[in-house]
């Protein structure tokens, strides 16, 4: 269509609009009324407009047309977890993520007969399987978790000690050129969105420092970077975490001339999953999933709505995996590359979620870094902080999970029906440093509901 629409209308400021609003409020506070502030100290206002920008935003390089389904198998049995693979292709997966349960899984049978990109996961790093994966066919298709700091926040000890780990670190550089950094944790233990996106920047400049001094110069530049995030069910601001967490690493990288570019792979959230009323779990994970295309993920990989309370099952895998392909095939969730581009709120949440990000990760620096941080307990302290205000608003009813407190269905009976435990489990060890614990919003609710039956 070659005319305007709007020509015949005169342009409306944000002032404008603003100053008829608050007519029509009668008297009310317009800030009061209409403000909404966010527990990330962001004040979200009612509208945005072009006039609020100095510039019009730049096109983002997103390829959301290219986005991959992903399947993710526990690997006890190799040839178990080669047929169901092989049989997740056939039905529409287009990425594989091994999760090694077991040091001495064959690596060559695992992967025969798979086409397709694959991420391996281990529960023990090793010098041999960073070597057996470096001599798969087409090693180039193949990423590994070697986020020894992650696994360090996580578990809280190192996989070995702190120079086993590190030369282990050297040597899957060296031998796979590629860094996969976990920050899924984060947000599973209750981070807000500028915590997950500033503890993600200075977690990977403790790798980048690391790197400065031992990679030559050419690899640095071809260095391959994958995040792994989860994404909660704030629509608009997870798309515009994964929006502000490429421009927070393109930043880093350009400063210490490594490769900008990364690859993003999503899994929603663990944390608002329930047991009771668990079908809704799917609605959740539906719309976290959307999140993640609009944000520009690479891959994503969706959580099964019974994971919590039952051991994998095909008819689970299957639901999962059809929910990424009918947001592909048949919601067309696959036809614009960069589809959040132009939306003034985004925009703006995008800015604002990584120009706090930025604040932070710099008070982290100057303050001793990531892992001196980790080792006082700092970073542990304020994520814990940050997930009881969560777990308040939860248990004063603020923050909603339908069936589960509220509206749940009281006939739902669930006691028999749990295969594995679903609730938070301490386990008494020796650690290095307090770990990041990762921990539900409905699990003190459901264990109440689970005493009464």
């Amino acid at each position: 269509m070659s005319k305007s629409l709007f020509k015949d209308f005169n342009p409306v400021s944000s002032k404008e609009w603003k100053q008829k609003i608050q007519v029509d409020l009668k008297g009310v506070d317009y800030n009061d009324a209409l403000i909404w502030k966010t527990s990330e100290g962001i004040d979200v206002k009612p509208f945005y407009h072009a006039d609020e920008f100095d510039e019009l935003p730049n096109t983002s390089d997103t390829e959301a047309k290219n986005w991959k389904v992903s399947q993710s198998i526990n690997v006890i049995d190799t040839a178990q977890a080669n047929t169901t693979a092989r049989e997740a292709l056939s039905k529409g997966a287009e990425h594989i993520i091994f999760n090694l349960k077991s040091e001495s899984i064959n690596l060559e049978e695992l992967v025969s007969g798979i086409e397709a990109p694959i991420h391996f996961n281990t529960e023990k790093l090793t010098l041999e399987l960073i070597k057996d994966i470096s001599e798969l066919n087409n090693p180039t298709n193949i990423t590994l978790n070697n986020d020894i700091i992650g696994n360090l926040g996580k578990t809280g000890n190192w996989y070995t000690n702190l120079k086993e780990d590190h030369s282990l670190f050297e040597n899957s550089i060296k031998n796979t050129n590629q860094l996969y950094i976990n920050l899924s944790h984060y947000q599973n233990a209750g981070a807000t969105i500028i915590q997950q996106l500033a503890y993600t920047i200075a977690h990977v400049n403790e790798y980048l420092n690391h790197i400065e001094s031992s990679t030559p110069e050419k690899s640095k530049q071809s260095l391959k970077i994958t995040f792994n995030v989860a994404v909660g069910s704030n629509y608009f601001f997870e798309i515009a975490k994964l929006r502000a967490l490429r421009q927070l690493w393109n930043m880093l990288a350009n400063t210490y001339g490594v490769n900008p570019d990364c690859k993003i792979v999503v899994t929603p959230s663990k944390r608002n999953k329930t047991i009771y009323d668990y079908n809704v779990n799917m609605l959740r994970t539906t719309t976290e999933c959307m999140s993640a295309v609009l944000g520009g993920a690479n891959i994503i990989y969706n959580q099964p709505y019974n994971q919590l309370f039952q051991e994998s099952t095909e008819f689970g895998e299957r639901i999962s995996r059809n929910q990424l392909l009918i947001l592909k095939n048949e919601s067309y969730f696959d036809a614009v590359n960069n589809p959040s581009d132009g939306s003034y709120y985004i925009e703006q949440l995008t800015s604002q979620l990584g120009e706090k990000a930025l604040e932070l990760f710099k008070n982290i620096e100057a303050n001793g870094g990531f892992l001196n941080q980790l080792k006082e307990g700092t970073i542990q302290r304020k994520i814990k902080e940050s997930a009881q205000k969560e777990q308040t608003a939860f248990n004063n009813g603020e923050i909603t999970l339908l069936g589960t407190n509220k509206h749940p269905n009281q006939a739902d009976k669930m006691k028999d029906a749990l295969e594995k435990q679903p609730f938070l489990k301490i386990e008494k060890r020796k650690t290095m440093v307090e770990p990041i614990i990762e921990k539900r919003i409905s699990e003190k609710l459901e264990i109440k509901r689970l005493n009464e039956e």
